[in-house]
């Protein structure tokens, strides 16, 4: 009951308070509040409308990327024969899962930017490379997206036991048949949590994005935030 009640008051309230506030507009005559789509309607066109959707393409572009990355380094880090690459990897994976927002940016900033450090070393600035576009923002996700994807999927990866390879050699598959009957379809659920997990983190983060393109990116959590502070 204890847990029911935390989750009513910590998650429904808010959820419900929010849904309600999304349907319902204040009539400027009456001053009373009435359903309406209008909420809905406006923030579904005009520049609001541009700002899901970048929002969406660069979630689903890192979420790729950081899935398919992610999971090879995890599969190389099992596979391995070394047990303190296992260590360190985990170690490392857990620290830059966590290393976001404001700071990230001006990690970034400071070694990727227009007078960055590795910019003016490998003269990026003459390839027409920008931190403060698309591409920039990719990157920048991709330093905590990727090991927190290691940190999830190795779970999964450590549940395939090395029998059920060898069975499958045993009865005359190959390893592309292995991975195809077996391997894949044990991992697939925990693949597609993993990235429904990246589309989310990328989509919900806004500090590394604001500090690093401010609004010259269409993001809609940038958007919030200006509406929001007014």
């Amino acid at each position: 009951v204890p847990f029911f009640a935390f989750l009513a008051v910590c998650f429904g309230l808010p959820a419900g308070t929010m849904v309600y506030g999304a349907f319902t507009v204040l009539d400027p005559e009456s001053g009373t509040s009435r359903f309406s789509t209008e909420n809905v309607s406006g923030s579904l066109s005009g520049a609001y409308a541009t700002g899901l959707t970048g929002s969406v393409e660069l979630s689903l572009f890192t979420a790729l990327l950081a899935t398919v990355i992610g999971t090879l380094i995890a599969q190389a880090v099992v596979t391995s024969p070394r047990p303190a690459l296992r260590g360190i990897v985990v170690s490392a994976s857990g620290v830059l899962a966590n290393f976001s927002g404001a700071p990230l940016a001006f990690a970034f900033i400071a070694t990727l930017g227009t007078t960055g450090t590795v910019t003016q070393l490998l003269h990026l600035d003459r390839t027409g490379f920008s931190l403060y576009s698309f591409t920039g923002l990719v990157l920048a996700y991709l330093y905590f997206m990727v090991p927190l994807m290691v940190v999830t999927v190795l779970p999964a990866l450590d549940g395939l036991r090395s029998q059920w390879q060898e069975a499958a050699a045993s009865c005359g598959a190959t390893r592309g048949q292995y991975w195809r009957h077996v391997g894949i379809p044990v991992l697939t659920p925990s693949l597609l949590g993993g990235a429904v997990l990246m589309f989310g983190t990328a989509f919900a983060s806004h500090a590394t994005a604001a500090v690093m393109v401010g609004s010259s990116q269409p993001l809609i959590t940038i958007q919030i935030a200006n509406a929001l502070n007014g």
